[in-house]
């Protein structure tokens, strides 16, 4: 199979899809693997590294997408990218559907072969594509919402692991899952007060066994969330729905009741997001203030460490795309469950029901089209 990896172009998108270690074990199964120049740079692989391992450097995205049998992507097709993609064409990426109409309905018009990453779902119900991102995302989101505490930042000033004789910053965050965790871990080892907050009382008897004493654990509902705010310095939005748009915990009018200078950080932005004032923010541009609350809603944070994040996606991702790759679409997700959960649209309808409920738009069972 003709495979392309295109340099990704969403706003200080550093990571690339594929490793030159990547491209080498697609090789060796006789694929060809098409780079756009300079695609592996942001994360540190040059160009020839990618060559040496078996690769062929195209000069433009244009070039790639025009080749490719199969796309490998990190983040999903921005506007630039829709009309280079060609019906049945396979992509392989990250696409969050359930946040954008747009991009909904651009690759059923372009019907394309979507395969999201953050929908390949094992027996067990987790994400293997999407825990890797999620770990970076939940660390980051603390070391993030660290330094917009700062005052410079314009946050309240609070250094979250305190100095002996005061005491530490207050985080809260909002879902036990990957994200949620990692966030934890992070914030307990900067010695905060943590608390973390679930609907499934099972996870949080599962994070009070496991997590140190500074982390605390709370059953998630509106009464408890409208109460901790008043008092929380960092705030974190970690709430997925697979496929599906995260709900909004935090309102517009909870704003109020929240101390000048709170950090909002919210992970889920890329999914809709779970704090309603929340939109999402670039890199370039992170941050914005409401009501002397910051908002951070940067919708790809793994693109600011890109040497981590691409070494841990392809870790995961490989595995799959070297199935998509030697059997086509069709018999590998005949034959694995897993990848059959991952497709979204084919030849312009949704197979994915909660994408279809997200919009309003007709669901089609994959059962009548393959």
């Amino acid at each position: 199979m003709k495979i392309g990896v295109p340099k990704e172009i969403k706003n200080n998108e550093n990571r690339v899809a594929l490793t030159p270690a990547g491209v080498k074990e697609l090789s060796k199964h006789g694929h060809e693997i098409y780079i756009q120049a300079t695609a592996g740079e942001g994360s540190g692989f040059e160009d020839g590294e990618y060559v040496k391992a078996g690769a062929k450097i195209l000069p433009t995205i244009e070039d790639t997408y025009a080749i490719a049998e199969m796309i490998i992507k990190v983040k999903e097709p921005i506007e630039p990218e829709y009309k280079l993609i060609r019906k049945d064409q396979l992509l392989f990426t990250y696409f969050h559907f359930a946040s954008s109409e747009a991009l909904t309905k651009a690759m059923i018009e372009q019907k394309a072969v979507c395969v999201a990453y953050e929908t390949v779902e094992k027996a067990d119900r987790s994400l293997p594509l999407l825990i890797p991102m999620s770990e970076v995302a939940g660390r980051m989101a603390i070391q993030q919402g660290a330094k917009y505490l700062e005052k410079p930042m314009k946050g309240r000033g609070i250094l979250l692991g305190g100095v002996p004789g005061v005491k530490p910053g207050k985080v809260l965050i909002l879902g036990g899952g990957i994200v949620g965790t990692q966030a934890a871990k992070m914030a307990a080892g900067l010695g905060a007060d943590v608390t973390i907050m679930d609907v499934n009382l099972q996870r949080l008897r599962h994070l009070d066994d496991i997590m140190p004493a500074n982390v605390h654990t709370l059953m998630s509902n509106e009464y408890n969330i409208r109460e901790l705010i008043k008092t929380h310095h960092l705030i974190v939005g970690a709430v997925l729905i697979p496929g599906a748009k995260a709900p909004s915990l935090i309102t517009r009018d909870m704003l109020k009741d929240m101390q000048p200078g709170t950090v909002l950080v919210d992970v889920a932005v890329d999914q809709g997001g779970c704090i309603e004032t929340c939109t999402p923010t670039t890199h370039q541009d992170p941050t914005f203030i409401i009501d002397d609350v910051i908002h951070y809603c940067v919708a790809n944070m793994p693109g600011a460490v890109p040497y981590t994040s691409t070494l841990a996606l392809t870790n995961a991702t490989l595995p799959y795309a070297i199935q998509l790759a030697n059997k086509g679409w069709k018999k590998a997700i005949k034959e694995n469950r897993e990848l059959e959960l991952g497709l979204n649209i084919i030849d312009g309808k949704i197979v994915y029901q909660a994408v279809a409920e997200a919009f309003n738009l007709q669901f089609t069972p994959l059962s009548e089209i393959i």
